[in-house]
C-alpha cells in the first residue's frame, strides 16, 4: 500500500517516506540540483510525507502551517502530525508569516538551516534572495535591490511574490525577526541594540514584529548568555557535516594578518557595510560556533549571512552524496562542503595571485599584498596602485590591477546577486585571466555548485587514479563538490 492509499489523517511511517525517486523532494519538478526549474507550487503529497516521517533533511526547504492552531513549523517538528485538511505548505517563513501564522515555539522553524535552493540557482529570484539575505533591502530598500539586479521594483516584487509567496519587504522582515530572536536568546545586547543589529528601523517596529511573529514580547525570548564585548552564535547546518575539513581548507589558505588557523579555530577580519569586525569560528557535528566582534551592531546580520555563505552551511549534503557516490568514495568524508567567499572581490584577487603556483606560495603572495593586515585591501585601493609597485611578477600585477579596476568601476559584478554566466564571460575578457581562474572564481566567489576544473593538476591526478576523467559528466550538477572531494582524497 502506498502512502496515498493510507489514512491521510495519520502520521506516515518513516520507512514509507521518499521511497521513490520522483517524490524525494517536495518541490515540484525540482531535484535540489536543477538550476533552471520553475518553482510555482509545492507537491502536497511529498510535503505531507516529509512531515509525517519528521524528515530533518527538509528543514528549511519548506514550512508547514496548521490552520487550526495558527502555527507554522519545520517538517521535523515532533508534534503530532496534523490532519491533511488542516495543513498548508509555504516555501518561505515570510510566506507563512504573511498568511498570518506564528512560529512554533517547540521546533523553532526560524532556527533551521536556510534553504539550499538559493545557493544552487542562478535565476532572478535566487539572486534577489541572496541579496536580501545579505541585507541589501535593509540598507537600500527595494529600490536598491531592484537597481542591483537591473529591474524595476514592481517587477522584482511581482516575481518574488509569485514564486516564494512574499515580496522583498516581507522576506527582509522575516530575516530581521529571525536575527532578532537569535540575538535575544544568545547575547546581552540591549533590546535597542538588538533591534538595530537585526535591521529594524525603530524600536516600535521591532516590538510589533516580534510579538506578531512569535506571540511573545522581546523580553520573553531573552536568556542573556553571552560575554560582554563579543557575540557568540550557533550557526545551524544539515548533517552530515565535515566541518573540520571545511575549516582546514580555509585555514591552509589563511592570509597572515587577515586570517588565522590554529588547527581548531579559523579566524578572519571582516569588512562590513558600516565598519569592520572579526570572527572566530569552530566546527561541531551539526553547527558552527561563531564569536563575533563588530564595530557597528547594524553589521551583525550581513556578517552572519556572509559567514554562513562562506561555510556553505545551507548545503544539502544528502543530495550531493546521492549523485557523487556513484563514482567517488564520498563516505570517506561525509558531508564535505564547497567553501565560498566571505568577500567575493577579495577571493577573485586571490585567485589571480594563485595562478600556476602552490597554495603556500599563493598564501604568501596574498600576505604581501595585505602587508600584514588586518584587512585585505579593497578593489579600489588595488586599482589605484601601479603594477610595478606590487610584490609579484609584472604581468600578474597588471592582471590584478585591471581586475580590481573593473570591479571598482562596476564593469564586473561579483556580489551575491551577480549573474554567474555574465560574470565568467567578463572575467575571461581580462588579459591574464584564463579558464581555470574564471572557473575557480565562479566556484569560490560566486558560489556556483556545478563548476569543473579539469586542468587543475591535483584534480586531474586524483580523478585518473580512480579511472575517471576530471570532468566526468556524472558529477553534474555537483561538480564543485566533486572537485573538493578530489582535492581532499588525492591519489589514495
Amino acid at each position: 500500500m502506498t502512502t496515498k492509499d493510507a489514512d491521510r489523517s495519520q502520521p506516515v511511517a518513516p520507512e514509507l517516506a521518499f521511497r521513490e525517486a520522483d517524490v524525494r523532494n517536495p518541490l515540484v519538478g525540482y531535484p535540489p540540483h536543477d538550476h533552471n526549474r520553475d518553482m510555482d507550487t509545492l507537491d502536497f503529497d511529498a510535503c505531507y510525507q516529509a512531515v509525517g516521517s519528521r524528515d530533518e533533511r527538509f528543514d528549511g526547504w519548506f514550512y508547514t502551517a496548521v490552520r487550526t492552531t495558527g502555527i507554522y513549523c519545520r517538517p521535523s517538528c515532533p508534534a503530532i502530525t496534523p490532519r491533511r485538511s488542516n495543513v498548508e505548505f509555504h516555501i518561505t517563513a515570510a510566506s507563512a508569516q504573511a498568511a498570518g501564522f506564528r512560529a512554533c515555539k517547540r521546533c523553532r522553524p526560524d532556527a533551521s538551516p536556510g534553504s539550499p535552493q538559493w545557493n544552487v540557482r542562478s535565476d532572478l529570484v535566487a539572486r534577489a534572495m541572496r541579496l536580501i539575505t545579505d541585507g541589501v533591502v535593509d540598507r537600500d530598500g527595494v529600490a536598491g535591490l531592484a537597481a542591483a539586479l537591473g529591474y524595476t521594483p514592481r517587477h522584482i516584487t511581482r516575481m518574488m511574490t509569485a514564486e516564494v509567496g512574499a515580496g522583498p519587504l516581507a522576506i527582509a522582515r522575516a530575516n530581521r525577526a529571525r536575527t532578532a530572536r537569535v540575538l535575544l536568546e544568545n547575547t546581552d545586547l540591549t533590546a535597542a541594540d538588538v533591534a538595530f543589529a537585526a535591521g529594524f528601523g525603530s524600536i516600535r517596529q521591532f516590538n510589533e514584529t516580534i510579538r506578531e511573529v512569535y506571540a511573545l514580547a522581546p523580553g520573553a525570548l531573552r536568556s542573556g548568555r553571552a560575554d560582554a564585548g563579543s557575540i557568540s552564535l550557533r550557526l545551524a547546518t544539515r548533517k552530515p557535516f565535515a566541518g573540520d575539513v571545511l575549516l582546514a581548507f580555509l585555514g591552509q589558505r589563511a592570509i597572515p594578518g587577515v586570517e588565522a588557523w590554529d588547527g581548531t579555530t579559523f579566524s578572519r577580519s571582516m569588512r562590513l557595510p558600516h565598519g569592520i569586525g572579526r570572527a572566530d569560528i569552530t566546527a561541531h557535528e551539526d553547527h558552527c560556533r561563531a564569536t563575533l566582534q563588530i564595530d557597528d551592531v547594524r553589521d551583525l546580520a550581513p556578517a552572519v549571512s556572509r559567514i554562513r555563505r562562506m561555510l556553505d552551511l545551507d548545503a544539502d549534503p544528502v543530495a550531493v552524496a546521492d549523485v557523487l557516490d556513484r563514482t567517488l568514495p564520498v563516505e570517506r568524508i561525509p558531508g564535505l562542503r564547497s567553501p565560498r567567499a566571505f568577500d567575493p572581490e577579495e577571493t577573485a584577487i586571490r585567485a589571480v595571485l594563485g595562478q600556476q603556483i602552490s597554495v603556500a606560495a599563493a598564501r604568501t603572495a596574498a600576505g604581501r599584498l595585505a602587508a600584514g593586515g588586518p584587512l585585505f585591501p579593497t578593489s579600489a585601493q588595488i586599482a589605484a596602485m601601479a603594477p610595478d609597485t606590487l610584490p609579484m611578477p609584472r604581468r600578474r600585477a597588471a592582471t590584478v590591477v585591471e581586475l580590481a579596476r573593473r570591479m571598482t568601476s562596476g564593469e564586473l559584478h561579483l556580489d551575491p546577486g551577480a549573474d554567474w554566466d555574465e560574470a565568467e564571460r567578463r572575467l575571461l575578457e581580462i588579459p591574464g585571466v584564463g579558464p581555470w581562474t574564471a572557473a575557480y572564481i565562479r566556484m569560490r566567489a560566486l558560489g556556483d555548485p556545478d563548476v569543473s576544473l579539469p586542468t587543475d593538476l591535483g584534480i586531474a591526478r586524483a580523478a585518473r587514479a580512480r579511472g575517471l576523467e576530471p570532468d566526468d559528466p556524472r558529477w553534474k550538477p555537483w561538480r564543485s563538490y566533486a572537485m573538493h572531494y578530489l582535492w581532499n582524497l588525492g591519489e589514495d
